[in-house]
């Protein structure tokens, strides 16, 4: 009785912000801690090719859609570096780090979306075409292949680590696709249809929306389960 006793004391010592039934921090938690770890090094080493590459490639072909996606990275990359730190030695089981953690990432939100929407407007304003590079689109192809793969063993980690931190990287992996999705359209439509040039300052603004709603979301934080 005094074992089950004191398993039921630690469990209820260890419920997260959020969370009803609170988690077990036995062997296996530690271990999935170690594999969102492990993927967020992964996913750092990446953002950091997508970043330097996706701006190079972005300023060369006067793409502003592509600049901002590869800003994004760095947003990204960031919440990789929160994963890493949140689950390493006493930080592991600390909720105020992560909470402050995610404000960090909210502010960095919040500087990229001025930048991305002035560039974009005066592209609209000057009537500025976009040019195509094949680098561009074999990098953003990548990423849309290979994001969703990483969101999605990051999200099933985050649940089972009630992890809110793991399940919002995944989340950025996810959207980090999306927009690449949408920047290969833009870049492809553009390199057949000259004409198209004006999509690109529209996803330009689009992504600095979504970096501000993602930076909301982030200061305001959200439950783990």
């Amino acid at each position: 009785m005094r074992a089950t006793d004191a398993v039921i004391a630690t469990q209820e010592t260890s419920c997260c912000s959020g969370c009803s039934t609170p988690p077990v921090r036995d062997a296996a938690w530690h271990r999935d801690a170690a594999r969102a770890r492990g993927l967020a090094w992964a996913s750092l080493l990446w953002m950091g090719v997508e970043g330097i590459v996706g701006l190079w490639q972005g300023l060369a072909s006067h793409s502003i859609a592509l600049t901002g996606w590869a800003l994004g990275s760095v947003v990204e990359g960031l919440a990789s570096v929160i994963v890493v730190w949140r689950f390493t030695g006493s930080r592991t089981l600390s909720e105020t780090s992560e909470r402050r953690a995610q404000r960090g990432v909210a502010v960095s939100f919040w500087l990229i979306a001025p930048y991305i929407a002035a560039h974009s407007l005066l592209d609209v304003v000057g009537e500025h075409h976009v040019e195509a590079t094949a680098l561009g689109i074999g990098l953003t192809a990548a990423a849309m292949v290979a994001m969703p793969f990483l969101g999605h063993a990051k999200r099933r980690l985050g649940a089972r680590l009630d992890s809110g931190a793991t399940a919002g990287e995944g989340v950025q992996n996810y959207l980090c696709a999306v927009q690449a999705a949408a920047v290969l359209g833009v870049l492809a439509v553009t390199a057949v249809y000259p004409g198209a040039w004006r999509l690109d300052p529209i996803i330009g603004l689009v992504i600095a929306a979504i970096a501000l709603r993602e930076g909301r979301n982030a200061w305001r934080g959200k439950p783990c389960c």
